[in-house]
């Protein structure tokens, strides 16, 4: 956890009037909900990595990448791509074809199997937030809602994205 303290730390609630403290609230929360995503998707009838699920993910948001571009989504080396792929085929979560119009080109997609992994990871996860959130009070989750909304639309407009270019 971020803070040192715990939740009745003086120091902890002096922090979070604050931009920083607020921060280190939230890098806590995140550190939990982490947690419980990793659990929540290790509790699945097909146990993957984080990496796994996050290659079946960024092929099921954009079938038919080839093993390139799915590198670069998930920021990782071309051979650690390749042996990711081999591992994902071989359980069955994914298949390899040709391009239609490149014959050296390799396109990777998600096969039913795959499709299947991940909608059951998605409703634990899901069934995991929801048991969290009942144990909130009514008005402690709208307002989580509302700051979340609020957290991304600002995020929308501060953080750069990859199309924005400072050589205008």
């Amino acid at each position: 956890m971020t803070h040192f303290g715990g939740p009745g730390d003086d120091g902890a609630k002096a922090l979070g009037d604050g931009f920083q403290g607020v921060a280190l609230e939230i890098a806590d929360a995140v550190e939990g909900l982490v947690s419980l995503w990793s659990l929540s998707a290790q509790g699945a009838a097909m146990r993957l990595s984080l990496h796994q699920l996050r290659a079946l993910r960024a092929l099921q948001g954009a079938p038919g990448l080839n093993l390139t571009a799915l590198a670069v989504r998930l920021d990782i080396g071309l051979p650690t791509a390749s042996r990711l792929c081999d591992r994902l085929e071989a359980a069955g979560l994914l298949e390899r074809s040709s391009h239609p119009h490149k014959r050296r080109e390799v396109r990777l997609s998600l096969t039913g199997q795959g499709h299947r992994v991940l909608d059951e990871v998605a409703g634990r996860r899901a069934e995991a937030l929801a048991a969290v959130l009942a144990e909130m009070d009514p008005p402690d989750r709208a307002a989580l809602s509302r700051g979340l909304r609020a957290f991304l639309a600002a995020q929308d407009g501060a953080v750069p994205g990859p199309e924005s270019s400072d050589a205008d």
